[in-house]
């Protein structure tokens, strides 16, 4: 069994492209009230770009002193910087990192490339899932933020809305923003006094070498402070994320220090069945909040 396992997540692991979540221009587009930003200069080969120029995926370098060589989908400053700006262009830029958001500007065309970066591919959010509303979830386990081991059959009776994340991710519009939002849908819910209280926050790590039970325990506080009702931080196990991760299309891919991924939020209704899936980062705090709601409010 220990030796079919392996093997899942071996060839889950290989066939993974490199990829990094996708930013929605909505949720992730440049904000001016970062008051503190950081610079950093780059070079890469443009991959995509959004028909409104609000978005360009970028195979960049390294960017020393912040991330290493990877596949991402940027938010643009100004859309105008990629008027003159196609597939496969060689560029310079400037990554800008402020305390919620992340974007790209000062973009400018320095050649071609004439053939793709290896090990890399468009963006998608919505292929390789396999499960559908209606669908039992397979069963997991998980290591949470107070060293338990439970299971998601453990959390039948309430419905659950589950994330995927890794504390160290560099972008606050990526695994950030995730935990953000997580953070205004429970306030959300909390303000409601006639709603279901059969519902349950669930962020899941899946870097457990780093991401202990310690550390996600501290990370947690800086999104939830020290009230944790309703929402648990835990670690995904290794035979977990492999068996479930293809089902519901989430890619991970490790690089260096870093993980390139994309998005999953999953809502669970209290039968442990999936009742709505949110890919990238393309949902607003109150779309889960309703979907959490609806899905417990569902009969036995």
């Amino acid at each position: 069994m220990k030796s079919a396992a392996r093997k899942s997540l071996h060839l889950f692991f290989a066939f993974l492209p490199l990829i990094a979540a996708s930013a929605n221009p909505a949720n992730a587009a440049p904000n001016t009230d970062d008051r503190t930003v950081q610079s950093y200069p780059a070079h890469g080969v443009v991959e995509q770009i959004a028909p409104d120029r609000s978005q360009v995926t970028i195979h960049h370098q390294a960017i020393p002193g912040y991330m290493m060589e990877m596949t991402m989908a940027f938010p643009v400053k100004d859309t105008n910087a990629l008027v003159d700006v196609s597939a496969g262009d060689k560029i310079t830029f400037t990554l800008v990192v402020g305390r919620t958001n992340a974007w790209v500007e000062a973009i400018h065309r320095v050649g071609h490339s004439a053939t793709t970066p290896a090990n890399s591919m468009p963006m998608t959010n919505g292929m390789f899932s396999m499960l559908r509303p209606g669908d039992t979830l397979p069963d997991g386990e998980l290591v949470t933020e107070d060293q338990r081991h439970i299971h998601f059959s453990d959390l039948r009776g309430r419905a659950v809305a589950f994330t995927f994340f890794f504390t160290r991710c560099p972008l606050p519009n990526y695994c950030p923003l995730m935990n953000r939002n997580f953070d205004q849908v429970r306030t959300l819910l909390l303000a409601e006094t006639n709603a279901p209280t059969n519902w349950l926050l669930l962020s899941i790590s899946f870097d457990p070498e780093f991401d202990t039970p310690q550390v996600l325990s501290e990370y947690a506080v800086e999104f939830r402070g020290t009230n944790a009702a309703h929402w648990l931080f835990a670690d995904a196990t290794t035979n977990t994320l492999a068996g479930l991760a293809p089902r519901l299309g989430l890619m991970v891919m490790r690089q260096g220090d870093n993980l390139s991924h994309n998005l999953r939020t999953v809502v669970l209704d209290p039968q442990g069945r999936i009742y709505r899936q949110f890919n990238g980062n393309q949902w607003m705090a109150q779309q889960l909040a309703d979907a959490l709601l609806k899905a417990a409010a569902e009969s036995p």
